[in-house]
């Protein structure tokens, strides 16, 4: 349980053992489900390269605004799409089922726009509710419209649409391993708050 200010939220947190230098975010392949399924703040898997510290900043401060509040480390979330250097990043139907829980998503990406996007491909090919995408790197929905991702100011043509999912918005110079600025901070509050207004 926690407590923000008068309000308390129920989170079902992991049992298993985390990564400290990921701000003790869980390992690859874990929930922490919120007591109501609102929003999802979904990662990468945690690794050498993968610093996922803005995490748990950004969830304790979406909590703060008794927005209930889960996160979801993908188990297959570190790979370079198509490189075969790292591994290929993946999604498992787990996953995508426990995203599509949710009223949105938070999804949290690095600064290497050509991956992300195509990471963000993959999973919108499963992923049917509203989403915010975070990342370092500048991006904006013309780069998703691309791949075939709906976004709230562009659309991909109606032959090359993968999903019924949309991204609402974006927060971009949110750096991986780095403390999140108050500033972004404020952005990514009233980002979510706009976009859970839309949907309900």
């Amino acid at each position: 349980m926690m407590n923000f200010n008068r309000n308390t939220q129920v989170v079902d947190c992991r049992c298993g053992l985390s990564h400290g230098k990921g701000g003790s975010l869980a390992r690859a392949g874990t929930l922490s489900q919120a007591g109501k399924l609102e929003v999802v703040v979904v990662a990468m898997g945690s690794g050498r390269r993968h610093v996922t510290k803005p995490i748990c900043e950004i969830t304790y401060a979406i909590r703060r605004e008794n927005i209930h509040t889960g996160v979801l480390v993908l188990y297959a979330g570190t790979g370079y799409p198509d490189s075969g250097t790292m591994g290929s990043f993946g999604i498992d139907p787990k996953e995508i089922d426990q995203i599509n829980m949710h009223k949105m998503a938070i999804i949290h990406f690095g600064n290497v726009r050509n991956h992300f996007v195509k990471k963000a491909r993959d999973i919108f090919s499963g992923v049917h509710i509203p989403a915010i995408i975070i990342c370092q790197a500048l991006v904006d929905f013309e780069d998703f419209a691309k791949v075939g991702i709906k976004t709230r100011n562009v659309k991909p043509k109606e032959k090359d649409m993968i999903s019924d999912g949309m991204i609402l918005n974006i927060v971009t110079g949110v750096a991986r391993g780095d403390a999140c600025s108050r500033e972004k901070l404020s952005e990514i509050i009233v980002k979510t708050k706009e976009a859970l207004g839309q949907i309900q």
